[in-house]
């Protein structure tokens, strides 16, 4: 028997459980994880709200990032052993596969190798948001040396990310926060220019920054207000990503600067890089070559044991943590 968290019925934290479940053998294309570590994602807690693009069957399984040992290996399956290190890439939905449990199966597509020396917490933490980074930033954008990308909601996992992406390309990451206890935080992390919205004027500054040419690339999950702002701060054929929309406000459009600098405003989801297998196996490439050289280094914010699940999901959605939030296992 394996060990799972689940849900039977949504609602809080609270409702979260671990139930003991039949270990399934993998099948074809698939292997089967001895987990160590998960990483939480917001996309959980959707879920387990009954707010996500998907809706839950009870009792619902879940979670989408996860690291441990190949314990079996399914038919047609080249490259892994029984015994390999490996992480979970979220390359899947929680009614294909759910990895939050002690033994996981999931598609051999979607696991990739860790290299030496990174820890089963680092592991956990490192592949959904700098998956996420990739995709848009450099197999998108061709973010490179003496760039500048704006990073909205740059505390998160996936901002912090693209902050470690951007210094490793040689390019300048301008971070953009709205809480001030997480200034100090962002420079410890490695941000040499951090704005405050509601503190600081962000369209002068990051003009000051940029000596008046504008940033090349945003990368923004929020929108909302501040969003004209951001766009009137990029230059000539400026590149802007929306991945999310934390912002429930409405988002103006400065119409006039797009049209004379010819901006490009796109929607941009993680599936662009996880549905295409040229492109993931790009992304696994270039993370993992960071990971051994050591530039990429995920943020955890706090580990909580397995069992601790809810107060883990609590912490998640007070909005108070830097970085990623792991689950770890014996």
């Amino acid at each position: 028997m394996a060990r799972a968290i689940r849900f039977h019925e949504t609602g809080g934290p609270e409702v979260l459980r671990i139930d003991e479940v039949p270990t399934s053998e993998p099948k074809s294309g698939e292997v089967r994880i001895r987990v160590h570590a998960l990483g939480l994602n917001r996309a959980d807690s959707m879920y387990r709200t009954g707010r996500y693009v998907i809706e839950p069957k009870f009792p619902a399984s879940f979670g989408y990032e996860a690291a441990g040992t190949i314990d079996a290996v399914g038919p047609d399956v080249d490259g892994f052993a029984i015994g390999d290190p490996v992480a979970v890439i979220p390359a899947f939905m929680f009614d294909e596969y759910a990895v939050f449990a002690d033994l996981a199966i999931a598609p051999a597509r979607a696991v990739v190798k860790l290299p030496a020396g990174v820890s089963w917490e680092k592991a956990a933490a490192t592949w959904m948001p700098f998956t996420t980074v990739w995709g848009a930033l450099i197999d998108i954008a061709n973010l490179g040396a003496g760039d500048f990308v704006v990073l909205g909601a740059a505390s998160s996992s996936v901002g912090l990310a693209a902050m470690q992406i951007a210094h490793h390309v040689g390019a300048t990451p301008i971070a953009i926060t709205r809480k001030g206890e997480k200034l100090e935080e962002l420079k410890s992390a490695g941000f040499t220019y951090i704005l405050q919205t509601g503190a600081d004027d962000i369209e002068r500054e990051i003009l000051r920054i940029t000596d008046g040419q504008g940033a090349r690339v945003v990368f923004d999950p929020v929108t909302g207000p501040d969003f004209e702002h951001i766009i009137k701060a990029t230059c000539k054929d400026a590149i802007v990503f929306i991945y999310g929309a934390l912002s429930h406000d409405a988002t103006p459009i400065p119409v006039m600067h797009i049209l004379g600098k010819h901006t490009t405003i796109r929607g941009y989801e993680f599936i662009e890089v996880t549905s295409d297998d040229s492109k993931l196996a790009r992304a696994k490439a270039f993370i993992t070559e960071g990971m051994s050289a050591g530039h990429f280094n995920a943020q955890i914010a706090r580990t909580f044991k397995f069992e601790d699940a809810v107060d883990a999901y609590r912490y998640l959605e007070s909005n108070s943590q830097f970085g990623k939030i792991v689950l770890t296992l014996e």
